[in-house]
C-alpha cells in the first residue's frame, strides 16, 4: 500500500501542471511578489534623477575595482578609458596621471565596494519570519530614509508575451504598474530564459545586463531584491518598490552590472529596472521587509 501510494504521489508530480484547478488554485496562491495597483497610481519615493545617480555612482565604483578585466571594453573607448583610470588615481590619492596605465590596483570584493560607496552592504541569509525561507539583511552600515538599497533582478516581460510556464509555481512574478512583469526566479525556466536573453543581446565585449545574480557570486551586490520578503503584523514594512526605466543616455560600459533583460529583442523600448528604496533608516543587522501591496501615491 506504501508503495502504491509513492507511485500515486510521483505520477501526481508530474501531471499536476497539466489539471487545470490545481494551476488556478496555486497561481492565487503564489502572490509572494505581484502587487495589484491601479494604473493611475505613483510610486516615487524619490526622484528618477536620485535613482539614477545611485547606480551610476555604484556601477562605476564596480567598474573601477574590476578595471583590469575591462580591457577589451576599454580599448573600444579609449577616451571612457582615461577618464576610469583618472577617477582610479583620485581613489588612490595619486598626485599625478602621467599615462593611460595603471598597476598595482588593489581588487575589493563587489561588497566592499558598495560599502566604500554607498556606506552599507546588503546580502542574502535566511529570515527572521518564520518559514519565510531566505531574506535580504543589511549586513554592514547604515542606510538612511530615501536609500536605493536593492534591486530586483529578472528578465522583463511585456504585456501579451510568453510567461505562462514560466510562472508555474514561481513565486517571484512582480508585476509593474502598467502591466510589465519582472520574473526574479534564479532557477528552472526562468534561470535559462534570462542567460539566453542576456547572450543574445551581448554586443562583442559588451554586455547589456548581468548575469551573475543567477549565482551564489554576484558582481552586482544589490541585485537581491526578489528575495526581500512581504511585511507581517511583528515585521513592518521598512523599503518600498520604485519602478525606473534606464534612460538611452545609460554609459553602455556600466550595463554589465544591470540585472535585467528585455525578454522581446525587437521592442524600441527603455529597460524597466525596480529598485528598492528605504521607507525609513535601517541600521546594520536588520532584514528588509515590503509590502508587495502598498499603493503610493
Amino acid at each position: 500500500q506504501a508503495a502504491m501510494l509513492r507511485e500515486l504521489r510521483r505520477r501526481w508530480r508530474s501531471y499536476k501542471y497539466r489539471f487545470v484547478p490545481w494551476l488556478a488554485l496555486n497561481l492565487r496562491r503564489q502572490r509572494r511578489t505581484l502587487r495589484y495597483v491601479p494604473e493611475s497610481s505613483q510610486d516615487k519615493i524619490i526622484a528618477d534623477e536620485d535613482v539614477f545617480e545611485t547606480l551610476l555612482k555604484t556601477f562605476k565604483a564596480l567598474f573601477i575595482n574590476d578595471l583590469s578585466r575591462q580591457a577589451d571594453i576599454l580599448a573600444l573607448l579609449p577616451e571612457v578609458k582615461c577618464q576610469y583610470l583618472g577617477l582610479l588615481s583620485v581613489e588612490q590619492k595619486q598626485s599625478e596621471v602621467k599615462s593611460c596605465n595603471h598597476q598595482g590596483q588593489q581588487v575589493l570584493s563587489p561588497e566592499e565596494v558598495l560599502f566604500n560607496t554607498l556606506g552599507f552592504t546588503v546580502s542574502r541569509d535566511r529570515s527572521s519570519l518564520v518559514s519565510a525561507g531566505t531574506g535580504v539583511f543589511v549586513t554592514r552600515g547604515f542606510v538612511p530614509r530615501g536609500t536605493v538599497v536593492s534591486m530586483y533582478p529578472g528578465t522583463v516581460y511585456r504585456k501579451h508575451e510568453p510567461i505562462f510556464f514560466q510562472s508555474l509555481g514561481n513565486p517571484f512574478i512582480f508585476r509593474c504598474i502598467d502591466g510589465v512583469l519582472i520574473d526574479g526566479n534564479d532557477k528552472g525556466l526562468s534561470r535559462s530564459v534570462y542567460r539566453s536573453c542576456s547572450r543574445r543581446d551581448q554586443l562583442g565585449p559588451f554586455q547589456m545586463s548581468d548575469e551573475s545574480w543567477l549565482t551564489a557570486t554576484l558582481q552586482n551586490p544589490l541585485a537581491v531584491g526578489q528575495y526581500v520578503n512581504n511585511c507581517s503584523h511583528e515585521k513592518a514594512a521598512n523599503v518600498c518598490y520604485q519602478e525606473f526605466d534606464v534612460p538611452g543616455h545609460f554609459p553602455v560600459e556600466l550595463k554589465q552590472y544591470l540585472p535585467n533583460i528585455v525578454y522581446s529583442h525587437d521592442i524600441e523600448s527603455h529597460l524597466r529596472c525596480v529598485v528598492l528604496v528605504t521607507l525609513r533608516d535601517i541600521k546594520q543587522g536588520e532584514e528588509l521587509f515590503s509590502n508587495y501591496y502598498t499603493v503610493v501615491s
